[in-house]
């Protein structure tokens, strides 16, 4: 049995490899974390129009809230790679990056999660970062060193609370590897479906979609699932694009089937038949949840609200005390000044205050 393999670079763990009865055991050592020794030589801000040359578009970048670019050189020996950290506003957008660059010519790396190795390079988010890796001009580099600079600059995976802020996933039955993307604005979209009126989906309204496509047969669909903020804007959202579009009328490639799960609109384009669609939007189920955008506060102990309690009290108790005490200095400076100014007030001359007594007998 293989044990979990420790996050540090150059560990290898020593196997006994039996060849057969009779044979002895010689120890194996297989390296599970290549050990290239990558050394970062430069780091520079990189303005956003300088990215053409990388394969990237400014107007996308801006579109997915690219804020800053940092480009990074590393080099192992007598070979060198450079590194992109493109910033962005939330994990979400960095993730929409990566689908949106990924081609089928891109595969996933080997024991990382959302990382993607291609000719070019890699593709890898961490957080909020999309990082673009590429080696040098005329210095490719071999998949273990590519892995190992990979790990060195994101680890192997994002961490749990990064992964839990990403979008759901599109089921996986049927779905054609490398074609899911997630999409934020008007400009990916119309690159991503040409044919579609990708202006009736209200990306002005805080829409974001989830497509990907799959196959049905011979036929290849495209499943879309656009989230709104609200179920009111998604109502009204599904209500304009039935009127242009005809939802649920079956017209060969142009048949357009949805429905409306709350706050979500879900859309099978190229679908043969009603069935073929509606099979694949049953795949998809919507469901409510709360979360906190921090982190909720600690939960005290029995013994610590209890003194709280107490402090509580007796601060109370201090406060009730000085305003009693506030108000006998009151009342007393009240009448020393009536005494001074106005002496001749029933509250100015003490030897003439009285007591109104009734004489019942």
């Amino acid at each position: 049995m293989v044990p979990r393999p420790a996050r540090h670079l150059g560990l290898c763990v020593v196997l006994l490899a039996v060849h057969g009865l009779g044979h002895a055991q010689k120890p194996e050592s297989i390296p599970l974390v290549p050990a290239a020794n990558w050394r970062l030589t430069g780091t520079k801000p990189l303005n956003l129009d300088a990215l053409p040359q990388w394969g990237a578009d400014p107007t996308i970048e801006r579109e997915y809230g690219v804020e800053e670019v940092e480009h990074r050189k590393y080099v192992l020996g007598n070979r060198s790679a450079e590194v992109l950290l493109e910033h962005t506003s939330d994990p979400s957008t960095a993730y929409g990056l990566l689908t949106f660059y990924q081609t089928p010519s891109y595969a996933p790396a080997r024991g990382m999660q959302l990382t993607a190795t291609g000719p070019e390079g890699a593709l890898m988010v961490r957080g909020r970062y999309f990082i673009r890796v590429r080696p040098a001009a005329g210095e490719p580099l071999s998949e273990n060193d590519l892995h190992a600079l990979l790990i060195l600059i994101g680890g192997t995976r994002p961490s749990q609370r990064e992964l839990a802020s990403l979008p759901t996933p599109l089921p996986p039955r049927g779905l054609i590897p490398g074609s899911e993307k997630y999409v934020v604005g008007l400009e990916a979209a119309r690159r991503i479906l040409p044919s579609f009126r990708t202006d009736l989906i209200g990306f002005s309204q805080g829409a974001e979609v989830h497509l990907g496509d799959y196959r049905s047969g011979a036929h290849r669909l495209t499943l879309m699932a656009a989230a709104y903020p609200t179920p009111q804007i998604a109502r009204a959202r599904f209500g304009a694009m039935d009127a242009f579009l005809g939802f649920n009328q079956e017209r060969g490639a142009e048949s357009v089937f949805a429905r409306r799960m709350g706050s979500y609109i879900v859309m099978v384009l190229g679908a043969p038949s009603s069935s073929s669609a509606n099979r694949l939007m049953d795949q998809l189920h919507v469901t409510g949840d709360i979360s906190w955008d921090e982190a909720p506060p600690r939960v005290k102990t029995f013994v610590m609200e209890l003194v709280q309690l107490i402090l509580a009290i007796m601060l109370l108790s201090f406060f009730i005390a000085g305003l009693g005490v506030l108000g006998g200095i009151a009342v007393f400076g009240w009448k020393r000044f009536m005494a001074r100014w106005f002496p001749q007030v029933e509250w100015g001359n003490p030897d003439r205050e009285s007591i109104i007594s009734l004489n019942l007998k």
